[in-house]
């Protein structure tokens, strides 16, 4: 059934920050390098990284420090990120973001006297995030999709992954299965290396951020192959998704968190502010906490007319908000909202996955040949992740993934002959629903199922009755897609056929996340339990680790400062 084989050195999954970084930074430290880099759709126009509105978080000013970024880090991620990791992040987010500016060209805001403009993100105690407006993420792809077209960097757009393959002896990875988009054929890419860079995106939700494209396509491929992820039931619920009726793809969308940092209020279907009850620093609190309350409020009943909640801006003047926010003014214009001079319906949606394949600080994971980097990846974040962190943990680690795997190939990379056995179970796998009948195409009603089991049972709020629910929803909703029969008779942008492989690896990663989150008896940032409601003790914190379905809690090593202690010097 595969009908083309390809070879090439470096093989990138994934066309966001993560993954044009690490083409960049491979073939600058290797050119003699073949590197292809292969996305579901078309490199520049898709990925997470590229709809980033906010910024991108930086110790640049004085006053700040990368220590104090840590401690932020730290704090925010409620004590359960890998240390290790935290600190290259904020450490070579320095370097990154010269090498945005200078090399690459990005233009970000300025003040007056011609240094970088940053504002205040929420969780945080100095106000670090790069931007440039609200359209951060363009002006990054943008740049780094026009340094990879200039370098002649290969290209596999419209062609999906659908699966790890290992050698014959499963010691390591030999390349990538992969369908044609286009055609609906099979492809075979064997590689010396492989980057994980699919991107998260918790499109299992209700209420999502992510495109409809996005579906956990990695995080279900390394799941699948037996490695090990860590802190999936961390899932963030960013608080103010635009609502604007099941109508519109727009629902969903994020309104960025600078419009809280900025003073925007939030307010009840009674338009009366609430936060203050929830938490003294109101607004401004970190995403857990201002979604919870959000949620709660959204419990009981006080809604807008869509079932959300409303932010309001007008009170620091339409125009200064026009100014501020003029993507975010136009986003809400198109759905018949004005965010200068009214009231916009918001609900928290979910965002952005902390949980991810567990790797080394050079991006290597337990299987040789293969790295990982950006939201595949675990352990940077913990239990929550500061807004501004995610872009700037993309383009560090995926640099530091292209120089790895350049180093790592001139030392013992090969190319290594696939299992055969494999590639055949995983096209078979994909071909289920052509070989059952009666033909159908509407997937909806399980999308639905899929939707309300994770918001309702493993979302804001959990418990373990409304997960042990889940995971058995979970399970018959797997069930119900093995038995879900598909026309093949054209394959070329079967759109059917690729919604269903996402729903297959919707639901399986939900099922990981719903596991992880019953492992975890206590309640830590994104992870709330009505029947745990306590955080525990934060020397024990322990991460959740999770290999096919065993689940263990494996204790944090606190390599820099421990609970209680500071890396800020001035700290009282």
């Amino acid at each position: 059934m595969v009908t083309s084989r390809i070879d090439t050195d470096i093989l990138i999954l994934g066309s966001g920050g993560a993954g044009l970084f690490a083409a960049l930074h491979a073939g600058q430290a290797a050119p003699e390098l073949s590197i292809t880099i292969a996305v579901k759709g078309l490199l520049g126009k898709c990925g997470c990284t590229r709809m980033v509105q906010g910024g991108y978080n930086v110790a640049l000013a004085k006053g700040d420090s990368i220590e104090r970024h840590f401690m932020d880090t730290i704090e925010g991620g409620k004590w359960l990120p890998d240390q290790d990791l935290a600190w290259q992040l904020v450490t070579l987010a320095v370097e990154r973001i010269r090498e945005l500016e200078n090399e690459l060209g990005c233009f970000f805001d300025r003040n007056p006297d011609g240094s970088i403009h940053q504002k205040a993100f929420a969780g945080q105690t100095f106000d670090r995030t790069v931007h440039k407006g609200d359209l951060t993420g363009i002006e990054i792809i943008n740049r780094l999709a026009e340094q990879v077209w200039a370098r002649g960097i290969a290209r596999l757009e419209e062609h999906r992954a659908v699966e790890l393959i290992r050698t014959r002896d499963g010691s390591a990875l030999s390349g990538v299965l992969f369908v044609d988009m286009r055609t609906g054929e099979y492809v075979f890419v064997r590689a010396k290396a492989v980057l994980l860079a699919t991107g998260g995106g918790p499109t299992m939700y209700k209420y999502h951020t992510p495109s409809g494209d996005k579906s956990c396509d990695g995080l279900a491929m390394a799941w699948r192959s037996g490695l090990p992820l860590r802190d999936m039931e961390m899932v963030q619920f960013h608080p103010t998704g635009l609502l604007a009726g099941a109508h519109t793809r727009m629902t969903g969308t994020v309104l960025e968190e600078g419009l809280r940092r900025a003073g925007g209020h939030l307010l009840n279907g009674e338009r009366e502010r609430f936060m203050g009850r929830y938490d003294p620093k109101a607004e401004r609190a970190t995403r857990d906490i201002v979604s919870r309350a959000m949620f709660s409020e959204i419990k009981n009943g006080n809604t807008s007319p869509h079932g959300g909640l409303y932010i309001s801006m007008s009170h620091l003047g339409a125009d200064n908000v026009r100014k501020q926010f003029k993507g975010m003014v136009e986003r809400c214009a198109d759905c018949g909202f004005d965010l200068a001079g009214g009231l916009v319906e918001v609900v928290p949606t979910a965002h952005y996955m902390m949980g991810g394949v567990e790797f080394a600080a050079d991006c290597r994971t337990e299987l040789p040949g293969l790295f990982v980097a950006g939201e595949d990846s675990g352990g940077v974040h913990g239990a929550n992740r500061l807004g501004g962190n995610g872009v700037a943990n993309s383009t560090v680690f995926g640099a530091v993934a292209g120089d790895s795997m350049a180093a790592w190939l001139r030392r013992e990379g090969a190319l290594r002959e696939p299992d055969r056995a494999a590639i055949e179970s995983a096209v078979a796998a994909c071909e289920t629903p052509f070989r059952n009948r009666p033909a159908n195409s509407n997937l909806e009603p399980l999308r639905e199922k899929l939707f309300e089991t994770m918001w309702e049972r493993v979302g804001i709020l959990r418990d373990g009755a409304g997960l042990e629910q889940a995971l058995r929803e979970l399970g018959s909703l797997n069930d119900e897609l093995d038995c879900f029969a598909l026309d093949g008779t054209n394959r070329a942008f079967n759109l059917s056929w690729h919604d269903w492989m996402n729903l297959k690896n919707l639901v399986a990663v939900s099922r990981v996340i719903a596991a992880a989150a019953i492992a975890r008896k206590d309640s830590r940032g994104a992870h709330f339990r009505s029947d745990f409601p306590e955080i525990g003790p934060l020397d024990e914190s322990a991460f959740t680790s999770i290999r096919f379905n065993e689940v263990a809690m494996r204790p944090v090593k606190f390599t820099r400062v421990r609970p209680g202690q500071t890396l800020l010097k001035d700290a009282a």
